[in-house]
């Protein structure tokens, strides 16, 4: 069982930045951890995710949408799995949430996650 606790959501003005955070307990190696995103009255789409191989070395893979905006980075092992989002727009305003397969492969299909955080809105005004 892995227990995953999302924080860091908040509401900003477009073209800002916000540093979400998911804490894992306990870290298993290796393990996919993937940030996802849900707006209201649309499908939960995969943003980000890191699969991270051993204590020094990580893969990371961004959704088009975010590319070369969101970046997704780990801590201590996968202990903590952030993602660092700038230049914010309005249609990035969802629910946030983290989720973590023990595999050696990473997916940015919802289903094939097996562990999920509770989730942290971020709300981007125009």
């Amino acid at each position: 069982q892995v227990r995953l606790v999302e924080s860091g959501g908040a509401s900003v003005q477009a073209g800002g930045s916000l540093r979400l955070s998911c804490r894992t307990s306990p870290i298993y190696i290796p393990i996919c951890v993937a940030w996802f995103r849900q707006a209201p009255g649309k499908e939960r789409e995969g943003v980000a995710h890191i699969y991270i191989a051993d204590t020094v070395t990580d893969y990371r893979y961004y959704a088009d949408s975010v590319k070369g905006r969101f970046t997704i980075s780990q801590h201590n092992a996968g202990n903590t799995v952030d993602l660092q989002m700038n230049s914010l727009k309005p249609e990035d305003t969802a629910m946030y949430y983290c989720a973590a397969r023990p595999q050696n492969s990473c997916s940015m299909i919802v289903g094939s996650y097996n562990y999920w955080g509770q989730g942290t809105q971020v709300t981007v005004s125009a």
